[in-house]
Protein backbone atom coordinates (compact mmCIF):
# COMPACT_ATOMS: atom_id res chain seq x y z
CA UNK A 1 0.00 0.00 0.00
CA UNK A 2 2.85 2.37 0.80
CA UNK A 3 4.48 1.55 -2.54
CA UNK A 4 1.21 2.12 -4.39
CA UNK A 5 0.71 5.46 -2.63
CA UNK A 6 4.24 6.49 -3.55
CA UNK A 7 3.64 5.62 -7.21
CA UNK A 8 0.37 7.57 -7.27
CA UNK A 9 1.96 10.61 -5.65
CA UNK A 10 4.93 10.58 -8.00
CA UNK A 11 2.69 10.34 -11.04
CA UNK A 12 0.54 13.14 -9.70
CA UNK A 13 3.52 15.42 -9.21
CA UNK A 14 4.77 14.57 -12.69
CA UNK A 15 1.41 15.28 -14.38
CA UNK A 16 0.70 18.57 -12.62
CA UNK A 17 2.17 21.27 -14.93
CA UNK A 18 4.45 23.78 -13.33
CA UNK A 19 3.27 27.36 -13.23
CA UNK A 20 4.60 29.42 -16.12
CA UNK A 21 6.91 32.21 -15.05
CA UNK A 22 5.61 35.70 -15.54
CA UNK A 23 6.78 37.20 -18.83
CA UNK A 24 9.75 39.49 -18.48
CA UNK A 25 9.03 43.19 -18.77
CA UNK A 26 10.22 44.56 -22.12
CA UNK A 27 13.24 46.88 -22.07
CA UNK A 28 12.57 50.58 -21.58
CA UNK A 29 13.25 51.42 -25.22
CA UNK A 30 10.66 48.90 -26.39
CA UNK A 31 8.09 50.15 -23.89
CA UNK A 32 8.76 53.73 -24.97
CA UNK A 33 8.35 52.74 -28.62
CA UNK A 34 5.12 50.90 -27.90
CA UNK A 35 3.72 53.82 -25.92
CA UNK A 36 4.67 56.24 -28.71
CA UNK A 37 2.97 54.00 -31.28
CA UNK A 38 -0.17 53.75 -29.16
CA UNK A 39 -0.29 57.54 -28.75
CA UNK A 40 0.20 58.13 -32.46
CA UNK A 41 -2.58 55.69 -33.36
CA UNK A 42 -4.98 57.12 -30.79
CA UNK A 43 -4.29 60.69 -31.87
CA UNK A 44 -4.63 59.70 -35.53
CA UNK A 45 -8.03 58.15 -34.86
CA UNK A 46 -9.11 61.21 -32.87
CA UNK A 47 -8.02 63.56 -35.64
CA UNK A 48 -9.91 61.56 -38.26
CA UNK A 49 -12.99 61.57 -36.03
CA UNK A 50 -12.82 65.33 -35.50
CA UNK A 51 -12.51 65.89 -39.24
CA UNK A 52 -15.36 63.53 -40.12
CA UNK A 53 -17.77 65.05 -37.61
CA UNK A 54 -17.02 68.62 -38.68
CA UNK A 55 -15.78 69.57 -35.21
CA UNK A 56 -12.70 71.06 -36.87
CA UNK A 57 -11.68 72.08 -40.37
CA UNK A 58 -10.55 68.94 -42.24
CA UNK A 59 -8.07 71.02 -44.26
CA UNK A 60 -6.30 71.86 -40.98
CA UNK A 61 -6.46 68.35 -39.55
CA UNK A 62 -5.51 66.35 -42.66
CA UNK A 63 -1.78 67.27 -42.53
CA UNK A 64 -1.69 66.32 -38.85
CA UNK A 65 -3.36 62.97 -39.56
CA UNK A 66 -0.80 62.36 -42.31
CA UNK A 67 2.02 63.24 -39.91
CA UNK A 68 0.69 60.83 -37.27
CA UNK A 69 0.28 58.10 -39.89
CA UNK A 70 3.91 58.40 -40.98
CA UNK A 71 5.08 58.43 -37.37
CA UNK A 72 3.02 55.34 -36.54
CA UNK A 73 4.52 53.52 -39.52
CA UNK A 74 8.02 54.53 -38.40
CA UNK A 75 7.29 53.32 -34.86
CA UNK A 76 6.09 49.86 -35.90
CA UNK A 77 8.24 47.11 -34.46
CA UNK A 78 10.62 45.47 -36.96
CA UNK A 79 9.57 42.09 -35.57
CA UNK A 80 7.40 40.14 -37.98
CA UNK A 81 3.74 40.12 -37.14
CA UNK A 82 3.93 43.12 -34.84
CA UNK A 83 0.58 44.88 -34.67
CA UNK A 84 -0.67 48.07 -33.06
CA UNK A 85 -2.61 45.96 -30.56
CA UNK A 86 0.69 45.02 -28.93
CA UNK A 87 1.55 48.65 -28.44
CA UNK A 88 -1.87 49.45 -27.05
CA UNK A 89 -1.51 46.66 -24.52
CA UNK A 90 1.68 48.18 -23.12
CA UNK A 91 0.47 51.77 -23.14
CA UNK A 92 -1.13 53.35 -20.11
CA UNK A 93 -4.95 53.71 -20.19
CA UNK A 94 -4.74 57.50 -20.02
CA UNK A 95 -2.47 57.69 -23.03
CA UNK A 96 -4.99 56.02 -25.32
CA UNK A 97 -8.00 58.11 -24.26
CA UNK A 98 -9.30 59.97 -27.30
CA UNK A 99 -9.79 63.73 -27.08
CA UNK A 100 -13.38 64.87 -27.46
CA UNK A 101 -12.76 68.42 -28.67
CA UNK A 102 -10.35 70.40 -30.79
CA UNK A 103 -8.80 71.93 -27.68
CA UNK A 104 -8.44 68.48 -26.12
CA UNK A 105 -6.82 67.19 -29.29
CA UNK A 106 -4.24 69.98 -29.23
CA UNK A 107 -3.44 69.36 -25.57
CA UNK A 108 -3.14 65.61 -26.21
CA UNK A 109 -0.73 66.25 -29.08
CA UNK A 110 1.42 68.45 -26.86
CA UNK A 111 1.31 65.92 -24.02
CA UNK A 112 2.38 63.11 -26.32
CA UNK A 113 5.20 65.20 -27.77
CA UNK A 114 6.48 66.08 -24.32
CA UNK A 115 6.43 62.42 -23.26
CA UNK A 116 8.32 61.33 -26.38
CA UNK A 117 11.02 63.95 -25.84
CA UNK A 118 11.35 62.92 -22.20
CA UNK A 119 11.66 59.23 -23.12
CA UNK A 120 14.30 60.07 -25.71
CA UNK A 121 16.70 61.08 -22.95
CA UNK A 122 16.67 57.49 -21.60
CA UNK A 123 16.05 55.24 -24.61
CA UNK A 124 18.79 53.46 -26.54
CA UNK A 125 20.59 54.82 -29.58
CA UNK A 126 18.50 54.99 -32.72
CA UNK A 127 15.26 54.70 -30.77
CA UNK A 128 16.20 57.83 -28.82
CA UNK A 129 16.62 59.75 -32.07
CA UNK A 130 13.28 58.46 -33.40
CA UNK A 131 11.48 59.42 -30.19
CA UNK A 132 13.12 62.86 -30.04
CA UNK A 133 12.12 63.62 -33.62
CA UNK A 134 8.61 62.25 -33.16
CA UNK A 135 8.02 64.31 -30.04
CA UNK A 136 9.47 67.44 -31.64
CA UNK A 137 7.17 67.15 -34.67
CA UNK A 138 4.13 66.61 -32.44
CA UNK A 139 4.94 69.67 -30.34
CA UNK A 140 5.33 71.79 -33.45
CA UNK A 141 2.07 70.43 -34.88
CA UNK A 142 0.26 71.18 -31.62
CA UNK A 143 1.38 74.80 -31.77
CA UNK A 144 0.29 75.20 -35.38
CA UNK A 145 -3.06 73.54 -34.67
CA UNK A 146 -3.77 75.81 -31.72
CA UNK A 147 -3.25 78.86 -33.93
CA UNK A 148 -5.27 77.50 -36.85
CA UNK A 149 -8.19 76.29 -34.72
CA UNK A 150 -8.26 79.30 -32.40
CA UNK A 151 -7.89 77.25 -29.23
CA UNK A 152 -5.55 77.89 -26.27
CA UNK A 153 -1.95 77.14 -27.10
CA UNK A 154 -0.38 74.28 -25.12
CA UNK A 155 1.88 75.42 -22.34
CA UNK A 156 5.48 74.86 -23.49
CA UNK A 157 7.75 72.87 -21.23
CA UNK A 158 10.76 74.73 -19.92
CA UNK A 159 13.31 73.85 -22.56
CA UNK A 160 16.20 75.73 -24.06
CA UNK A 161 19.35 74.52 -25.70
CA UNK A 162 21.28 76.82 -23.39
CA UNK A 163 19.67 75.83 -20.09
CA UNK A 164 18.01 72.40 -20.30
CA UNK A 165 21.20 70.44 -19.74
CA UNK A 166 24.18 71.25 -17.61
CA UNK A 167 27.73 71.34 -18.88
CA UNK A 168 29.49 68.12 -19.66
CA UNK A 169 31.36 66.58 -16.76
CA UNK A 170 35.09 67.23 -16.88
CA UNK A 171 37.08 64.00 -16.79
CA UNK A 172 40.80 63.42 -17.36
CA UNK A 173 41.56 62.42 -20.93
CA UNK A 174 43.23 58.98 -20.99
CA UNK A 175 45.25 59.88 -24.09
CA UNK A 176 46.18 62.89 -26.23
CA UNK A 177 43.22 64.30 -28.14
CA UNK A 178 44.39 63.03 -31.50
CA UNK A 179 44.66 59.47 -30.20
CA UNK A 180 41.48 59.57 -28.15
CA UNK A 181 39.40 60.64 -31.12
CA UNK A 182 40.53 57.79 -33.34
CA UNK A 183 37.60 55.61 -34.45
CA UNK A 184 39.59 52.38 -34.34
CA UNK A 185 40.93 52.59 -30.81
CA UNK A 186 38.11 50.60 -29.24
CA UNK A 187 35.86 47.72 -30.29
CA UNK A 188 32.40 48.57 -31.59
CA UNK A 189 29.80 48.59 -28.85
CA UNK A 190 32.27 49.20 -26.04
CA UNK A 191 32.11 52.23 -23.77
CA UNK A 192 35.20 53.67 -25.43
CA UNK A 193 33.66 53.05 -28.86
CA UNK A 194 30.52 54.91 -27.82
CA UNK A 195 32.65 57.81 -26.57
CA UNK A 196 34.44 57.92 -29.94
CA UNK A 197 31.08 58.01 -31.74
CA UNK A 198 29.99 60.86 -29.47
CA UNK A 199 33.15 62.80 -30.31
CA UNK A 200 32.54 62.34 -34.02
CA UNK A 201 28.91 63.48 -33.68
CA UNK A 202 29.95 66.50 -31.60
CA UNK A 203 32.51 67.41 -34.25
CA UNK A 204 29.78 67.15 -36.87
CA UNK A 205 27.55 69.42 -34.79
CA UNK A 206 30.36 71.99 -34.49
CA UNK A 207 30.84 71.92 -38.26
CA UNK A 208 27.09 72.29 -38.86
CA UNK A 209 26.94 75.26 -36.52
CA UNK A 210 29.89 76.91 -38.26
CA UNK A 211 28.10 76.50 -41.59
CA UNK A 212 24.91 77.93 -40.07
CA UNK A 213 26.78 80.98 -38.78
CA UNK A 214 28.26 81.59 -42.23
CA UNK A 215 24.87 81.11 -43.89
CA UNK A 216 23.19 83.64 -41.60
CA UNK A 217 26.01 86.15 -42.08
CA UNK A 218 25.61 85.87 -45.85
CA UNK A 219 21.81 86.02 -45.72
CA UNK A 220 21.42 89.00 -43.38
CA UNK A 221 22.15 91.76 -45.95
CA UNK A 222 19.65 90.15 -48.35
CA UNK A 223 16.73 89.75 -45.94
CA UNK A 224 13.76 92.07 -45.62
CA UNK A 225 13.86 94.38 -42.60
CA UNK A 226 11.13 92.38 -40.86
CA UNK A 227 13.24 89.22 -41.23
CA UNK A 228 16.57 90.75 -40.26
CA UNK A 229 15.68 90.99 -36.57
CA UNK A 230 14.92 87.28 -36.06
CA UNK A 231 17.88 86.36 -38.26
CA UNK A 232 20.24 88.40 -36.06
CA UNK A 233 18.86 86.64 -32.99
CA UNK A 234 19.27 83.21 -34.58
CA UNK A 235 22.81 84.09 -35.69
CA UNK A 236 23.75 84.86 -32.09
CA UNK A 237 22.17 81.60 -30.98
CA UNK A 238 24.18 79.61 -33.51
CA UNK A 239 27.40 81.24 -32.30
CA UNK A 240 26.51 80.19 -28.74
CA UNK A 241 25.68 76.66 -29.87
CA UNK A 242 28.95 76.40 -31.79
CA UNK A 243 30.92 77.42 -28.71
CA UNK A 244 28.92 75.03 -26.50
CA UNK A 245 29.43 72.10 -28.87
CA UNK A 246 33.14 72.89 -29.10
CA UNK A 247 33.38 72.91 -25.30
CA UNK A 248 31.61 69.57 -25.03
CA UNK A 249 33.91 68.15 -27.68
CA UNK A 250 36.94 69.35 -25.72
CA UNK A 251 35.66 67.83 -22.49
CA UNK A 252 35.04 64.56 -24.36
CA UNK A 253 38.76 64.53 -25.29
CA UNK A 254 38.02 65.25 -28.94
CA UNK A 255 40.09 67.21 -31.44
CA UNK A 256 38.99 70.79 -32.08
CA UNK A 257 37.23 71.35 -35.41
CA UNK A 258 39.13 73.96 -37.46
CA UNK A 259 37.14 76.92 -38.69
CA UNK A 260 36.76 76.81 -42.47
CA UNK A 261 37.86 80.01 -44.25
CA UNK A 262 34.60 80.11 -46.18
CA UNK A 263 31.76 78.16 -47.74
CA UNK A 264 30.35 78.05 -51.24
CA UNK A 265 26.80 79.40 -51.52
CA UNK A 266 24.81 78.48 -54.59
CA UNK A 267 22.65 80.98 -56.42
CA UNK A 268 19.48 79.42 -55.05
CA UNK A 269 20.55 80.24 -51.51
CA UNK A 270 21.35 83.85 -52.33
CA UNK A 271 18.16 84.36 -54.36
CA UNK A 272 15.83 83.14 -51.59
CA UNK A 273 17.78 83.47 -48.34
CA UNK A 274 14.81 83.13 -45.95
CA UNK A 275 13.58 79.87 -47.46
CA UNK A 276 17.08 78.40 -47.59
CA UNK A 277 17.83 79.42 -44.01
CA UNK A 278 14.94 77.14 -43.07
CA UNK A 279 16.51 74.28 -45.00
CA UNK A 280 19.84 75.04 -43.38
CA UNK A 281 18.18 74.78 -39.96
CA UNK A 282 16.65 71.43 -40.93
CA UNK A 283 20.12 70.17 -41.85
CA UNK A 284 21.44 71.37 -38.51
CA UNK A 285 18.67 69.39 -36.80
CA UNK A 286 19.91 66.25 -38.57
CA UNK A 287 23.37 66.73 -37.05
CA UNK A 288 21.82 66.92 -33.60
CA UNK A 289 19.76 63.82 -34.37
CA UNK A 290 23.01 61.95 -35.00
CA UNK A 291 24.32 63.20 -31.67
CA UNK A 292 21.18 62.08 -29.85
CA UNK A 293 21.66 58.57 -31.23
CA UNK A 294 25.22 58.10 -29.97
CA UNK A 295 25.40 60.20 -26.79
CA UNK A 296 24.27 59.71 -23.21
CA UNK A 297 23.52 61.71 -20.10
CA UNK A 298 23.92 65.48 -20.26
CA UNK A 299 25.23 65.40 -23.83
CA UNK A 300 22.06 63.55 -24.88
CA UNK A 301 19.78 66.02 -23.07
CA UNK A 302 21.62 68.96 -24.63
CA UNK A 303 21.38 67.43 -28.11
CA UNK A 304 17.63 66.74 -27.74
CA UNK A 305 17.04 70.35 -26.71
CA UNK A 306 19.16 71.70 -29.58
CA UNK A 307 17.30 69.45 -32.02
CA UNK A 308 13.97 70.88 -30.89
CA UNK A 309 15.25 74.45 -31.21
CA UNK A 310 16.64 73.84 -34.72
CA UNK A 311 13.34 72.35 -35.90
CA UNK A 312 11.46 75.31 -34.43
CA UNK A 313 13.70 77.78 -36.26
CA UNK A 314 13.22 75.86 -39.51
CA UNK A 315 9.44 76.19 -39.14
CA UNK A 316 9.76 79.90 -38.41
CA UNK A 317 11.47 80.31 -41.79
CA UNK A 318 8.65 78.37 -43.47
CA UNK A 319 10.60 75.14 -43.97
CA UNK A 320 9.32 71.65 -43.23
CA UNK A 321 11.74 69.77 -40.95
CA UNK A 322 9.99 66.51 -41.85
CA UNK A 323 7.74 64.10 -39.94
CA UNK A 324 10.67 63.15 -37.69
CA UNK A 325 13.08 66.10 -37.41
CA UNK A 326 16.66 64.98 -37.03
CA UNK A 327 16.12 61.80 -39.04
CA UNK A 328 16.08 61.52 -42.84
CA UNK A 329 13.10 59.27 -43.56
CA UNK A 330 12.31 57.51 -46.82
CA UNK A 331 8.56 57.23 -46.34
CA UNK A 332 8.24 54.77 -49.23
CA UNK A 333 10.37 52.27 -47.29
CA UNK A 334 8.23 52.35 -44.13
CA UNK A 335 5.86 49.44 -43.47
CA UNK A 336 2.15 50.04 -43.89
CA UNK A 337 -0.06 49.98 -40.84
CA UNK A 338 -1.75 46.58 -40.42
CA UNK A 339 -5.23 46.72 -41.92
CA UNK A 340 -4.48 50.07 -43.56
CA UNK A 341 -2.69 49.31 -46.79
CA UNK A 342 -3.56 52.72 -48.12
CA UNK A 343 -1.69 54.62 -45.45
CA UNK A 344 -1.06 58.11 -46.74
CA UNK A 345 2.48 59.15 -47.24
CA UNK A 346 4.01 62.43 -46.35
CA UNK A 347 6.80 64.79 -47.12
CA UNK A 348 10.30 63.65 -46.39
CA UNK A 349 13.23 65.71 -45.35
CA UNK A 350 13.75 68.75 -47.53
CA UNK A 351 17.01 68.69 -49.48
CA UNK A 352 19.72 70.81 -48.01
CA UNK A 353 20.75 73.79 -50.10
CA UNK A 354 22.93 75.38 -47.45
CA UNK A 355 26.60 76.24 -47.76
CA UNK A 356 29.20 73.62 -48.56
CA UNK A 357 32.86 73.90 -47.55
CA UNK A 358 34.88 75.73 -50.18
CA UNK A 359 37.96 73.67 -49.34
CA UNK A 360 36.36 70.46 -50.57
CA UNK A 361 36.78 68.79 -47.19
CA UNK A 362 33.93 66.55 -46.12
CA UNK A 363 32.09 66.64 -42.83
CA UNK A 364 33.50 64.69 -39.91
CA UNK A 365 32.46 61.08 -39.55
CA UNK A 366 29.07 60.48 -38.02
CA UNK A 367 27.11 62.86 -40.24
CA UNK A 368 26.05 60.34 -42.87
CA UNK A 369 22.56 59.21 -43.79
CA UNK A 370 20.76 56.85 -41.48
CA UNK A 371 18.71 53.75 -42.32
CA UNK A 372 14.96 53.67 -41.75
CA UNK A 373 14.21 53.85 -38.03
CA UNK A 374 12.39 50.51 -38.00
CA UNK A 375 15.82 48.86 -38.00
CA UNK A 376 16.91 50.60 -34.83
Amino acid sequence: MALAALVVLSLGFALIPAEKPAPAEPPFSERARAAALAEALALRAAGMQLASTGAADPAVLDPVVTLLTIQARALLSPAAGSAPATALAWASPSSTARPISAAGFVQAMAGSGTARVRDAETADGGMARLLAGTGTAQLLAAGRLATALGVPAPQPAANSEMTSAGPATTIPCPAPSGQAAGPATAPVGSGAGLAADTRHALASAVSAEQQAVYGYQAALPRLAPAQAGPASEFLARHKELSAAAEERLRLACGTSVPQQPGYVLDQGFLAAPAMNLGRLEAATATSYGDLVAVSQGQDRAWAVSALRAAADRAVRWGADPGPVPGLALDVSQLPALPGDAGSPGGPGQAPTTGPAPSTGAGLPAGSGQTPPPTAS
